[in-house]
C-alpha cells in the first residue's frame, strides 16, 4: 500500500508586513533584505489568532479538498515549535475543533523540518495498514517568538499554516523515498531563548550543504536521477539557500517553488503552503515527480521524493 497526499489546504493571515514597514522598526533596508533573503513581505497573525486557529482553517481546507470527513481521520500530526501552550497539544485542540473523534493526535517538534517528519510518520502508519487517513499540518506563529529588535532575524519570519491529508494511493504514486536526519551538535546555532537566536553564517553553511545532499539522496533511494525531477519544493528560508539546492539538481528556475518573497520563512508551514500555491498555479500536475526538502533548528533535516497523484 502506497501513501500519498490526497488533499491539501493552507491559511495565511491577512496582515502584511512589508520590508518598508520593517525599515521603520529596525536598522535595515528593502534592498538589503531582498538581496540577502529574497523576501519582500510576510504575513503576521493578529494577537487573538493563535497557532491552533490557523491550523484549523488550513485543516478544513485540506479535508474539503480530499473529500474526507473529519470523523474518518485516524491520526492528526501537527508540526510546530509555536504551540498555543505546552499542553494540550495543538493536535489535540484540533481534534476537538474538527470533531475527529476517533483520531489519535500529537505534535511534532522538528522546527522547519517538522512537516517532513510528519509526512514520513504518516507514511509508516498508512503503508503498514494501521491507519487509512492521516492529517499532517505544518503551522507556526513565529511572530510571537521573533525578536523585532534584532535586524538579522526580524526580517526573516512570518506566520501561516499548510495541511495535507495522506491516504492510500495507487502503485507508483505517493511517497517513493525519504531521508530524515538530525545533528544535535549544531543546535547551538539556531535556538529559542524566549526569542529566536540564530548564527546566520553557520546555519547558511549547513543548509546549503544539507539541502543539496538530501535532495540527491532521496532520488538515489528511489532509483531516479536529477533528470527525472519535475518540480522542487525547498523550505522557504532564504533564496540563496534555495537556489543552491536547485543548482545541485540542475533544474531550471521555473521548476522550483518560490513563495519566500510573499510569506518569508514560515518554518514548518513553508513547504505545505508552497505545495498548495504550486498545485493551484498548475505547476504540479498528476504524475509529476516532486522533491521536497527542508532543514531547521535542532539541527534537523528531511527530504521526500513523491510521485504526485491520488
Amino acid at each position: 500500500m502506497n501513501a500519498g497526499i490526497i488533499g491539501i489546504g493552507r491559511y495565511v493571515p491577512e496582515k502584511v508586513l512589508t520590508n518598508a514597514d520593517l525599515e521603520k522598526m529596525v536598522d535595515t533596508s528593502d534592498e538589503w533584505i531582498r538581496t540577502r533573503t529574497g523576501i519582500e513581505e510576510r504575513r503576521i497573525a493578529e494577537d487573538d489568532m493563535d497557532t491552533s486557529h490557523m491550523a484549523f482553517l488550513a485543516a478544513k481546507n485540506a479535508l474539503e479538498n480530499a473529500n474526507v470527513n473529519a470523523e474518518d481521520l485516524d491520526m492528526i500530526l501537527v508540526a510546530t515549535v509555536t504551540p498555543d501552550q505546552p499542553f494540550p497539544t495543538v493536535a489535540c485542540m484540533l481534534q476537538e475543533q474538527l470533531g475527529a473523534k476517533k483520531a489519535c493526535a500529537m505534535d511534532i517538534s522538528a522546527a522547519c523540518a517538522g512537516f517532513m517528519y510528519g509526512m514520513v510518520t504518516a507514511k509508516q502508519f498508512i503503508e503498514a495498514g494501521t491507519y487509512k487517513h492521516v492529517l499532517v499540518i505544518g503551522v507556526e506563529k513565529l511572530s510571537k517568538i521573533t525578536n523585532w529588535d534584532d535586524r538579522n532575524t526580524a526580517v526573516l519570519f512570518g506566520d501561516g499554516a499548510g495541511a495535507a491529508v495522506l491516504g492510500p494511493v495507487p502503485d507508483g504514486k505517493g511517497i517513493l523515498s525519504f531521508e530524515l536526519g538530525a545533528d544535535g551538535v549544531g543546535g547551538k546555532h539556531l535556538y529559542q531563548d524566549e526569542k529566536i537566536i540564530m548564527n546566520g553564517r553557520e546555519v547558511f553553511k549547513f543548509a546549503v550543504r544539507q539541502m543539496g545532499e538530501s535532495s540527491v539522496n532521496v532520488l538515489e533511494k528511489a532509483g531516479l536521477g536529477k533528470e527525472d525531477v519535475d518540480f522542487l519544493i525547498p523550505h522557504q528560508a532564504n533564496i540563496r539557500i534555495m537556489e543552491a539546492a536547485r543548482e545541485r539538481l540542475e533544474l531550471p528556475e521555473e521548476k522550483m517553488s518560490k513563495t519566500v518573497n510573499k510569506y518569508g520563512n514560515t518554518s514548518a508551514a513553508s513547504i505545505p503552503i508552497s505545495i498548495v500555491e504550486e498545485v493551484e498555479a498548475g505547476k504540479i500536475k498528476d504524475g509529476d515527480l516532486v522533491v521536497m526538502v527542508g532543514f531547521g533548528g535542532g539541527l534537523t533535516w528531511g527530504a521526500i521524493a513523491m510521485r504526485w497523484g491520488k
